[in-house]
C-alpha cells in the first residue's frame, strides 16, 4: 500500500425532506450572499428551487440564481456565473441538482476568485482558493457532491477537461434519496454505470496488496449490481435509491482508492465522445470500460479474474486465468445490456471516422501517455475506441 493522506470535509446530511434545511446549512457554513445554480425544468416543475428558496428566505440570506446548466455543462455558462458572481458580491454557491450543475458550481467558485480566464484552471493551473460550494443532490452519479472535482466542456472545440482541488469540495451535501424517484430509467442506468465506472478507475491498479480497499470496491460495485435494477423495475424504491445514492458519494471521494495508484484513462477516452457526441457521461463509459478492459486485461490477467471471480462469481480458471477475466467483462456488458445501457459506438450514435479527431483532441504529443494501469499511447486510445464499434 502506498503512503497517503486523505481528508474529506463534507457535512453530509442525508434523507428524507432534507432539502428544506439547506438555509439552516449555508448560514452555519458562513453564507451570507448566494449564487444558487441548477439545470432546468425538473428542479422548478418538482418545486424543489422553491423549497430551497424557502428554506434561505426562513435565514433572512439573500440570493440570486443562474439556471440553465446543460449536460456536459458548458464553459458559457460558468463565465456568465463568474460575471454575476462577482456583481453581486456573492460568497456562497448552492448547486441544486446532479453532476452537471455541481461542476459548473465549482468552476464558477474557482473563476469568481481569479482575476485570469477560469479555463486555466482545467489547463493545469493550481486551484488555490475559490467561494465556498454546496449542494442539494438531485441525481446520483458524478460523486461532485462529495469530491473536489469538476469537468467542463469548453464551447470553442468542444474540449471537454476537468479540474481539481481541496478548495472545491462541498463544505455541505444534501442527499434525499426521494429527489431521484423521478429520474427516467435510462438517466438512472448511466448515472450507476458512472458510479461503477468511479470504482473500476481505482480498482485496476498496479500497486500491490491493496486488501481493504479491494474489498471496498467490490463491496460497491456488488450494491450497484443488487440496487440498480431494483431502481428500475419500482422508481419508487426509495431503500434502492438511498443505497445508489450513498455508493456514489463513496465511489467518488476516495476512501475506496487510498494508497493505490489509479487509472483514470477511461474518464478521458470517453469526455471526448460526450464532449463530440453530446451523450449521457455513463452512457458513453458504459461503451467504453469493457473495450478498455478487453485492451489492457494482459497487463494483469489475475487482478481481472479476481474481480470476475468476487463480482459475478465466476469459477476461477486456474489453468487459463485469462478466460475467467474475459466472462467477467462479458458479464459486466450484459449487465449493462440488462439496465438499458449502450456497449458499442453504434447505439452511441458515434462513428468510426471520428476516431482520428476526438484522438488528436485529447492533445497528447508523440511520446505523451494516459492512464496508470497501463500507459496508453494515442495508437492505443484509437484501437480501445475501435474495440468499441
Amino acid at each position: 500500500m502506498n503512503n497517503f493522506t486523505f481528508y474529506s470535509p463534507t457535512y453530509f446530511v442525508f434523507g428524507k425532506n432534507t432539502e428544506n434545511e439547506a438555509g439552516h446549512y449555508v448560514r452555519r457554513f458562513g453564507g451570507t450572499k448566494v449564487l444558487i445554480h441548477y439545470g432546468g425544468g425538473s428542479v422548478v416543475r418538482s418545486g424543489l428551487l422553491d423549497r430551497v428558496k424557502a428554506s434561505l428566505n426562513q435565514e433572512n440570506i439573500s440570493y440570486v440564481e443562474l439556471g440553465g446548466v446543460q449536460p456536459n455543462p458548458r464553459s458559457g455558462l460558468v463565465y456568465t456565473g463568474i460575471e454575476l458572481c462577482k456583481k453581486e458580491g456573492v460568497d456562497f454557491i448552492l448547486a441544486v441538482g446532479g453532476g452537471s450543475a455541481i461542476d459548473s458550481a465549482k468552476a464558477i467558485a474557482a473563476g469568481a476568485v481569479y482575476d485570469g480566464d477560469f479555463w486555466d484552471f482545467y489547463e493545469d493551473k493550481p486551484i488555490t482558493k475559490a467561494l465556498k460550494v454546496a449542494t442539494v443532490l438531485t441525481i446520483a452519479a458524478a460523486g461532485s457532491e462529495g469530491s473536489g472535482d469538476t469537468v467542463i466542456t469548453k464551447e470553442e472545440g468542444m474540449l471537454k477537461r476537468g479540474a481539481g482541488s481541496e478548495h472545491l469540495r462541498p463544505v455541505f451535501s444534501i442527499l434525499n434519496p426521494e429527489l431521484t424517484q423521478t429520474l427516467p430509467a435510462y438517466q438512472t442506468a448511466a448515472g450507476a454505470t458512472d458510479i461503477m465506472a468511479h470504482v473500476f478507475e481505482r480498482y485496476f491498479t498496479n500497486t500491490k496488496d491493496v486488501e481493504i480497499t479491494d474489498r471496498l470496491c467490490e463491496a460497491v460495485l456488488l450494491t450497484m449490481i443488487k440496487e440498480v435494477p431494483r431502481a428500475i423495475a419500482d422508481s419508487n424504491n426509495y431503500e434502492a435509491r438511498a443505497n445508489i445514492m450513498w455508493a456514489g458519494m463513496v465511489a467518488h471521494n476516495n476512501i475506496v482508492g487510498v494508497g493505490r495508484d489509479q487509472d483514470w484513462a477511461s474518464h478521458m477516452i470517453e469526455h471526448e465522445l460526450s464532449a463530440l457526441y453530446d451523450v449521457a457521461h455513463g452512457a458513453g463509459l458504459a461503451v467504453i470500460f469493457p473495450a478498455w478492459m478487453t485492451y489492457v486485461m494482459k497487463q494483469d490477467v489475475m487482478r481481472f479474474a479476481q474481480l470476475a471471480v468476487r463480482l459475478w462469481g465466476c469459477n476461477m480458471n486456474y489453468m487459463n486465468p485469462e478466460e475467467t477475466a474475459k466472462e467477467g467483462i462479458e458479464r459486466l456488458k450484459k449487465f449493462l445490456t440488462s439496465i438499458g445501457m449502450p456497449i458499442s459506438f453504434p447505439e452511441l450514435g458515434a462513428k468510426e471516422e471520428d476516431i482520428p479527431y476526438m484522438v488528436k483532441t485529447m492533445g497528447l504529443d508523440e511520446n505523451d501517455t494516459i492512464g496508470g494501469f497501463m500507459k496508453l499511447t494515442g495508437k492505443d486510445i484509437a484501437n480501445i475506441y475501435r474495440l468499441a464499434l
